[in-house]
């Protein structure tokens, strides 16, 4: 493929930038790959796996020269960050973001972009439970949404050159306001993390079924709320915090959903039970047929491969 940027600043280095380096090099498309880490320990690994070409102690010495900017920091941490290179970017260049939040990005970095530079806040529906630089890897975003949520008065230039390095990763674009990319994650991301995080919470807190049981008896179900819960704790800290609004309007709509099963169970309405879980499996074949997901048995995972009797 062709080179699409000459110079890439990665702002933050775990599994969002450290898998676009990895697709960035492997098609070629840009130039040049830099990037900064608070932690010695990270920036000196980035430099060792070779996703970046060279690595920075700040970020203002990172985004020198850079035709793109990508801030893969917490969403908490963003003004600062934006803070500190706003007065180094180059003229021309785009500033974006991966961070699950919009609306509070858009006025945590917005204010700091200088007039001769465009900032397009973006958002991938991609990612793992790990975390770091080790974690990324080439195919991460490939039929993965990526959101973009550009101002009205974008630069369409930029935003067509941004758009087409996600797209040369293999992603699939699209774009919407801030505010209801917030709504839609809340939905589909936010509220489903915490839900898991109270799960796991709750088995950890009965007292009469000792974390041996819970842990060797894992079903299916409960197992992947530890997946889920197993996420970056600052990253969804600062998700939580940002996207309050939103997360408190799906968690309403969720317990007044939860009030109705309860109710169906205590009378014993079977018809009523069936018929929600009817409809709430189709939306499981909907996320299979827009390719979002696998039908394979058990989400795809093949089961761990049983060692002979004897072997260690």
């Amino acid at each position: 493929m062709t080179q699409i940027y000459r110079r890439v600043a990665l702002i933050g280095l775990g599994l969002i930038a450290s898998s676009m380096a990895h697709a960035m090099r492997a098609n070629g498309l840009a130039g040049e790959i830099v990037g900064h880490a608070k932690s010695a320990e990270t920036r000196a690994t980035a430099l060792e796996i070779g996703i970046c070409d060279q690595v920075f102690a700040s970020a203002a010495e990172a985004v020198q020269g850079a035709d793109l900017v990508v801030l893969a920091v917490p969403v908490g941490a963003m003004a600062a960050i934006a803070a500190e290179i706003g007065p180094h970017l180059a003229p021309g260049c785009t500033v974006t973001d991966v961070g699950s939040v919009k609306q509070a990005v858009v006025e945590a970095v917005a204010p700091h972009i200088p007039e001769n530079a465009v900032f397009i806040p973006g958002h991938p529906m991609a990612g793992t439970e790990y975390s770091g630089p080790r974690s990324g890897f080439a195919t991460l975003f490939v039929n993965r949404w990526w959101l973009l949520t550009p101002a009205a008065d974008t630069d369409p230039v930029a935003l067509a050159r941004l758009e087409s390095l996600l797209k040369a990763m293999g992603a699939k674009v699209n774009q919407m306001d801030p505010a209801h990319h917030d709504q839609v994650l809340a939905v589909v991301s936010h509220t489903p993390h915490l839900i898991a995080y109270t799960m796991v919470g709750v088995a950890d807190h009965l007292a009469q079924v000792s974390n041996s049981e819970v842990i060797e008896y894992s079903a299916s179900g409960f197992r992947d709320f530890t997946r889920i819960a197993a996420s970056d704790p600052t990253m969804w800290r600062d998700v939580f915090l940002t996207n309050k609004d939103a997360v408190l309007d799906i968690l309403g709509r969720f317990a007044e959903e939860l009030f109705v099963l309860q109710r169906a169970i205590r009378m014993g309405d079977g018809d009523h039970l069936f018929d929600y879980f009817t409809r709430t499996r189709a939306i499981r074949r909907g996320i299979i047929e827009a390719g979002q997901d696998t039908s394979a048995p058990d989400f795809g995972r093949a089961p761990a491969p049983v060692k002979p009797a004897g072997q260690a």
